[in-house]
């Protein structure tokens, strides 16, 4: 039976206004210390954040972003600005469902899985943030509750980097308090990359996790080559061997290898994932909330995760899914991304003795970005 304070409590929520009033977008380019290079990207000189703030007839703000290695900024922007916010504006901020059904179908014959799931994570993230202020409560205990903390790793973007500099550079991500680390491989002779593991493994012994990222540059026939190589290092898994887009070509790698597969960066859609799930033989699901649809993307895709029983994993933004991954009972290792977007926001990013990453107990999503370290890389804002 609902006591009173209960109903008391139902019927302030249900009455309260959330009508998105306004809906402001901003456009940043941000440098990198250096330049980060993978094999099929090439150079990163700089990282693009697009910000959506919106803001509901009570007063609440949400904030939520996307993010791109240096390219797209500005068409992402557009879609926010141009597309979805004239059919955003009076809508009930509370139905984050509707609305991301609703985003999606609006632009879907021009943009789906591209540019457009960019915008909408941007939106959904904001209005996750909104739901959370709402109910006073941090994003890890909304979104399911299951820890307050998750396990990582060292994501590191190094493919150009000499063998010393990367020792050095995983050497660095150890004294940080890392338990795993992950390189970048796809070298024109796939023996140099085998060289580099066999360095990376014995510097930081055989506790600690590594994992190996090809950013889908490899012939299929390659992969396997390079991962029978490799399978002595004891690599948790062998990430993006090959293009996203070849899921049997996943399976014949996965066939033929020891080392679990990863992928899901590049995949951004719900059913794109599900394919993958049904022909690739993946060990590691990788959603991005940044480009899978915001919050409500990426929780369709741990759900998919759950009932097929692999492990929840995640590439970039740890600075959000670091939520998203402690309130999952079936997560696996988040990544610590090269792009330092936590550097640019209020709330630290930080670590546990066990080098585990912990989940900030502040209401909302604990994204909000620092205008003193932010506005002068701002480009363009609405």
């Amino acid at each position: 039976m609902v006591n009173s304070t209960s109903k008391a409590d139902i019927s302030s929520i249900h009455s309260v206004d959330l009508r998105i009033r306004s809906i402001k977008t901003e456009y940043y380019q941000i440098p990198l210390a250096e330049v980060l290079s993978d094999a099929k990207h090439g150079d990163h000189t700089h990282f693009e954040v697009i910000v959506s703030k919106i803001t509901c007839s009570n007063g609440i703000e949400g904030i939520g972003y996307t993010y791109t290695g240096g390219k797209g900024g500005r068409a992402i922007y557009s879609l926010i600005e141009d597309e979805l916010k004239p059919i955003l504006l009076g809508k009930d901020a509370s139905r984050i469902s509707h609305i991301w059904e609703e985003m999606t179908y609006h632009l879907h014959y021009v943009g789906r899985g591209g540019l457009l799931s960019f915008a909408i994570s941007a939106v959904d993230i904001a209005l996750w943030d909104i739901r959370c202020k709402q109910l006073g409560e941090p994003l890890w205990k909304v979104a399911g509750g299951s820890n307050d903390r998750t396990r990582c790793y060292a994501g590191g973007i190094d493919l150009n980097f000499s063998e010393e500099k990367l020792l050095n550079n995983i050497q660095g991500y150890l004294d940080k308090g890392f338990k795993g680390v992950k390189i970048k491989v796809g070298k024109a002779d796939y023996r140099e990359d085998v060289a580099r593991v066999e360095s990376v493994r014995k510097l930081i012994g055989d506790d600690t996790i590594f994992m190996v990222d090809a950013n889908y540059s490899l012939p299929v026939e390659t992969a396997i080559r390079f991962a029978k190589a490799i399978e002595k290092y004891d690599i948790k898994w062998f990430e993006e061997p090959t293009i996203p887009d070849d899921y049997l070509g996943y399976a014949r790698i996965a066939q033929a290898t020891s080392i679990p597969l990863a992928m899901g960066e590049n995949l951004h859609t719900v059913y794109e994932f599900n394919y993958a799930v049904q022909q690739a033989k993946l060990g590691f699901l990788q959603p991005d909330a940044s480009n899978i649809g915001g919050i409500t993307g990426w929780m369709k895709v741990a759900e998919l995760a759950y009932i097929n029983n692999l492990p929840i994993c995640t590439h970039g933004m740890h600075e959000l899914h670091v939520s998203l991954m402690s309130s999952q009972p079936h997560a696996g290792y988040m990544e610590v991304h090269s792009f330092p977007i936590h550097e640019y926001i209020k709330q630290p990013f930080v670590l546990d003795k066990q080098g585990n990453a912990v989940a900030p107990n502040v209401v909302g999503t604990g994204v909000e970005f620092d205008p003193t370290l932010v506005n002068s890389f701002l480009v363009k804002q609405s």
